[in-house]
């Protein structure tokens, strides 16, 4: 197979779930880091493979997907040595869908409607109603590992990597209480001790969580 190509960069979550899934899978990869505050996002040859100029963007031999979610499924539909990490099941793959939908349309915009303040507009403090809203994804997540062990189920499944890269981030506002939420907590541990999680996220963390910690943010 032609080495698989991805524009991205270690800030952002959904960029650490494709490099979680690739290490997964064992695939090989060259990693292209797009320097979004120069416009790199913006230059005629990055819109011909991704009109929406954003970053995960997978080019697969000249086949481009963007959008994290649908670049994971699509990896594990295509070179997965099994369907594990994203069922065939039908049912069991609806209930992955499902978190993978509960990433995108309710945790990312509760993390964003704290980092886009602190990283746009310059702003340094963060209404509380915010950070409840963080405890009410903590309190979901314990709920679904209550009833089984991954986030979408009795196996890691993509969905593991979309919601463990993000919580890597929203920890630096909300660190995992582990009185209150034991499950979420022993989760993450778990998820840190696969042998590919520190060079698909742990160490891709030090960038980030050093720029919101300088932003020195107080919650009123």
């Amino acid at each position: 197979m032609e080495k698989l190509v991805l524009y991205g960069i270690d800030a952002s979550a959904p960029v650490r779930s494709v490099l979680l899934t690739l290490n997964a899978l064992e695939l090989p990869l060259e990693y292209k880091v797009v320097n979004l505050m120069a416009k790199e996002q913006l230059r005629p040859e990055f819109l011909t493979m991704n009109p929406l100029h954003t970053v995960p963007t997978l080019d697969d031999d000249g086949f481009y997907v963007y959008d994290s979610h649908a670049i994971n499924a699509y990896l594990v539909a295509k070179y997965g040595k099994d369907d594990s990490l994203y069922p065939k099941d039908l049912q069991q793959r609806a209930i992955v869908d499902q978190r993978l939908h509960y990433d995108s349309s309710v945790v990312g915009r509760t993390l964003r409607a704290i980092t886009f303040p602190l990283f746009r507009l310059n702003e340094t403090e963060i209404p509380r109603a915010r950070i409840d809203a963080l405890e009410d994804v903590y309190a979901t997540l314990e709920t679904f590992l209550t009833i089984n062990k991954y986030i979408a189920g009795k196996q890691l499944t993509i969905a593991d990597f979309h919601i463990v890269a993000i919580l890597s981030i929203i920890e630096i506002f909300l660190p995992v209480d582990a009185g209150k939420y034991p499950k979420l907590s022993a989760w993450m541990q778990r998820i840190a001790q696969l042998p590919y999680y520190a060079d698909g996220n742990g160490k891709r963390l030090e960038q980030c969580v050093a720029f919101f910690k300088s932003k020195k943010f107080t919650i009123v």
